[in-house]
């Protein structure tokens, strides 16, 4: 048995704060102290009473800084690592150019392992305790994926992509070896440990209509599976639907149709929607995810979060690394703040940083284990420094409340803000990853202009 005595400044949420003084959607405590044992949050509330509980419990002392749940992200890209800020193109184009003969890489076994590592590191370095990931059509990329979250015991969702058409050769698979492959990986990986598999269709133009019929009956097989895929993230990208898919209504309705759409469903950026697609969205379930820094590096569009909430939807926010530019969920949520300023929302940093930890974990349906700090949730918690950098210092003098803190962290913070991450109860980092030395093998001589 292993016990760990955590004490610091606290905040959990218990929903979503409807305003910044909704206090009751939160607790905060100055002087606050969580008890673990053997990974899983024991008891949570002011130091003096829980350390008299604990008895000899061996304490980790993390004040002035802020302890909370760890950052969940709703859609990353574990294959994109190494194309993260490739210059100059839109979805259809970055997508050709940069991402497929990337994604070819993953046919290695060795390749697969060596960037899984770096992309751990990287999440765990950023405060992410738990993503749902996209790897690439290769099975070997999706054992490395889970290989790797395995050894670090981490709560992780993720899919190899089913694509065959629409992309080079070497990238696509067929609707049997898909579906064959996928059930492998699903006996192999979901629910053993903290493993979760999502049935990964990458998006219509890449799955012929057989296939969508595959990944049907993939879901009908597997209810308890997650699903995962894109939807109107670029105008160019729903024209090219509606001409493979003419008898659809609407872009959603290329995966309505083949029963995709449920309250496992996470459909990644859904900006351009139809009204009969958003009363679609409101009636089942699924959940639109909000790519922030993707979405303005590529162009893609505003997403409509006040809209949508309006009609009872429920948002993931994720970061979409690599079109998205940061694996932090800090800068993600910068990025948000000014994308929904542009349409008239103020996100206040309370719900913001609810947004990144109990909100998402809402929309995946696994609020009783990550997302927040109650006894019998796991001990996956991120403590964090608002004076990380001098210029956070400076502005840190004149905060005089938390909401003005998050709201520092939230719009200057980055990994340098991360002071600790636990996983499990267990401390993860303490130094920045190395970088593979494979990443430098390739690399041209630089000359000066």
């Amino acid at each position: 048995m292993t016990q760990r005595l955590l004490r610091g400044r606290l905040l959990t949420f218990h929903r979503e704060p409807q305003s910044g003084e909704d206090t009751g959607a939160y607790t905060y405590l100055e002087d606050g102290a969580l008890l673990i044992q053997d990974g899983i949050i024991q008891d949570t509330g002011p130091f003096t009473e829980i350390s008299a509980k604990a008895g000899d419990v061996p304490v980790t002392d993390h004040r002035p800084h802020l302890m909370m749940a760890g950052f969940i992200d709703t859609h990353i890209h574990f294959p994109q690592v190494q194309v993260i800020a490739s210059w100059g193109a839109q979805l259809l184009d970055w997508l050709n150019n940069y991402t497929f003969p990337e994604e070819t890489r993953f046919a290695s076994d060795e390749h697969s392992a060596l960037m899984a590592r770096a992309f751990f590191d990287q999440l765990v370095t950023h405060g992410t305790t738990t993503a749902v990931a996209y790897c690439s059509v290769h099975k070997t990329s999706a054992d490395a994926f889970f290989t790797e979250a395995t050894k670090r015991n981490m709560r992780m969702l993720g899919g190899k992509v089913l694509m065959d058409r629409n992309a080079p050769d070497s990238l696509q698979d067929t609707p049997q070896t898909g579906y064959d492959d996928t059930k492998a990986l699903i006996a192999d990986w979901h629910g053993k440990g903290r493993n979760g598999y999502v049935i990964t269709p990458r998006f219509a133009i890449t799955s012929s209509p057989e296939q969508m019929a595959m990944a049907q009956a993939l879901a009908q097989e597997h209810p308890d599976c997650h699903i995962q895929t894109h939807l109107s993230e670029n105008k160019d990208e729903i024209a090219f639907t509606k001409q493979l898919y003419p008898q659809a209504r609407d872009y959603l309705d290329v995966y309505q149709s083949y029963g995709l759409l449920s309250q496992k469903t996470l459909l990644g950026h859904s900006i351009h929607l139809e009204a009969r697609e958003i009363d679609a969205l409101a009636e089942t379930g699924a959940h639109p995810v909000f790519c922030p820094t993707s979405n303005l590096f590529l162009g893609s569009g505003l997403f409509d979060h006040g809209g949508l909430k309006t009609r009872g939807i429920s948002n993931g926010i994720a970061t979409d690394v690599g079109a998205g530019t940061s694996y932090s969920m800090l800068q993600t949520l910068n990025e948000g703040y000014k994308i929904l300023q542009l349409q008239g929302l103020s996100l206040h940093p309370l719900q913001a940083f609810h947004w990144a930890t109990l909100g998402n974990a809402n929309v995946l349906g696994l609020e009783d284990k990550i997302g927040n700090l109650s006894p019998g949730t796991e001990a996956d918690i991120v403590v964090l420094n608002a004076r990380s950098t001098p210029a956070m210092a400076l502005r840190m003098d004149r905060v005089d409340s938390l909401a003005e803190e998050l709201f520092v962290l939230q719009m200057m913070g980055d990994d340098r803000a991360i002071e600790e991450v636990y996983i499990s109860g267990a401390p993860s980092t303490g130094t920045r990853p190395n970088v593979p030395n494979e990443s430098f093998a390739n690399t041209p001589a630089m000359t000066r202009t």
